[in-house]
């Protein structure tokens, strides 16, 4: 009896491993195995890729979320100033990231060179810095690179708010092709008070008072006018041809009513070639903002730079800027010859043809024209709102002056930032000054300007 029980359990386990050991029979074709297997493959094959690709939208559209805004503010005030602007563009937009693209060179010199690069390389950033005027509608109008704003100038108001002046120096047929941020004064002489003070001169309102200053301030050991790199030569010259000829003669060079070989023009010349005796050997080694700290370290009495220099004197010192009281740690006054006129300059922004991220690119210039990235910009920068909106008491002591010559005093436009000439004969006027700085010949040089109108300026095409 036992022994049979053996057998039999024998008999069970083999039969057991046996179909363990054996495949299983494939289902039926439409079984509910069939279904079920085919439906769990399909879900688990099509769940990864679904989210891969969904993943992968995501990510591009959060990569396509930026801006990217070139322009050449990189120290004192103007970092200061784009930093703040920024800041109002970041709380309206946070979705997008702003890149700063900003090249270090007072007044555009190495960024607009940087920029002509990336645009023949048809590499635009989003938008770019560009001073109103010729150097907007001269330049990269003329060469079809910017894209007309009259739809968001409707969509945003600003004709209303901004100056019936400004308008036309950003337009051309019809159409309005950039965003002015603000207005800058180019016809500003800074000073240092306790220096004045202490060597007894006062601020001189002639070119002659200004060389009978310079003797005494030199006798100091002192330097009398500070300067700084070749544009700052040009916005120098640009300040003296304005006191010289007066505020006529001036308009005149850029309309064709006054001749650059007139014997008006040669006394000017040479009295600019007088004012740069009486500048820093190591100019060309410093761009404005060392130039501008010799006035305020009391090592130089005088300095003619745009009113940036406000931002840079006044600023907060954690940003590089100086700290001075505005009055007290430096003064102001119109250059010799300059009073009761505004040489004036405007930065704005343009939309490129072609920019990589049109949508955010157009967020960025309403921010760039709102009231609220204005009142932001300006006090820190050291100008005063494009918009005529902008509360008047934002603004220090310096602007204040500023805003009330602005309503009053006659405007005309800077060489050096691009409101009178188009870059071609601003180039030939640079190429001519770089010879003249180096040789100081009168002669050569007002040739070689009066060659360059004849070439580049007004009824040359």
């Amino acid at each position: 009896m036992k022994k049979t029980f053996l057998i039999t359990a024998l008999l069970l386990i083999t039969l057991l491993a046996l179909a363990a050991c054996t495949p299983a029979a494939p289902p039926t074709e439409g079984s509910p195995a069939e279904e079920m297997s085919e439906g769990t493959s399909e879900a688990t094959a099509e769940q990864p890729a679904a989210t891969a690709e969904a993943t992968t939208e995501a990510t591009a559209e959060a990569a396509a979320k930026e801006v990217e805004v070139f322009s050449w503010w990189t120290g004192g005030g103007e970092a200061a100033g784009l930093e703040a602007m920024i800041k109002v563009f970041d709380a309206e937009y946070p979705d997008v990231t702003f890149v700063n693209a900003a090249v270090a060179g007072g007044a555009g010199t190495n960024a607009r060179a940087v920029l002509a690069t990336r645009l023949q390389a048809g590499d635009p950033p989003d938008s770019w810095q560009a001073h109103a005027g010729q150097e907007i509608i001269g330049t990269y109008v003329a060469a079809g690179q910017v894209e007309p704003l009259n739809d968001l100038y409707a969509e945003e108001g600003w004709l209303d708010v901004m100056p019936e002046t400004l308008i036309p120096l950003i337009s051309a047929d019809g159409n309005i092709y950039s965003v002015p941020v603000n207005i800058h004064r180019a016809n500003v002489m800074w000073y240092n008070p306790a220096l004045l003070t202490e060597l007894n001169v006062e601020v001189p309102t002639t070119w002659d008072e200004m060389f009978a200053a310079c003797d005494v301030i030199e006798a100091a050991g002192k330097i009398c006018l500070s300067m700084g790199t070749q544009w700052t030569a040009m916005h120098l010259m640009e300040v003296v041809l304005l006191g010289e000829l007066g505020a006529d003669g001036y308009h005149g060079l850029w309309t064709g009513d006054t001749a650059w070989d007139s014997p008006e023009v040669t006394a000017a010349l040479e009295t600019y070639a007088k004012a740069l005796e009486h500048t820093n050997s190591d100019a060309p080694n410093m761009d404005w903002q060392p130039a501008a700290q010799l006035v305020a370290t009391g090592d130089a009495a005088f300095n003619i730079m745009g009113d940036w220099a406000d931002g840079y004197f006044s600023g907060d010192p954690a940003g590089d800027n100086l700290g001075l009281v505005p009055g007290e740690g430096y003064g102001w006054a119109p250059p010799p010859g300059t009073d009761g006129v505004f040489l004036f300059l405007s930065d704005s922004f343009v939309l490129p043809v072609g920019a990589p991220h049109p949508d955010e690119a157009l967020d960025y210039l309403k921010v760039a024209g709102s009231k609220a990235g204005q009142e932001a910009f300006n006090p820190v920068k050291g100008s005063i709102c494009a918009r005529t909106d902008c509360d008047s008491s934002l603004f220090n002591a310096y602007l204040q002056t500023a805003l009330a010559d602005w309503a009053t005093d006659r405007v005309e436009g800077s060489l050096t930032h691009g409101v009178v000439a188009n870059d071609t004969w601003k180039t030939e006027i640079d190429t001519a000054l770089g010879l003249f700085l180096a040789d100081r010949d009168v002669a050569a040089f007002q040739e070689a300007l009066t060659t360059a109108a004849a070439s580049y300026g007004p009824g040359s095409n």
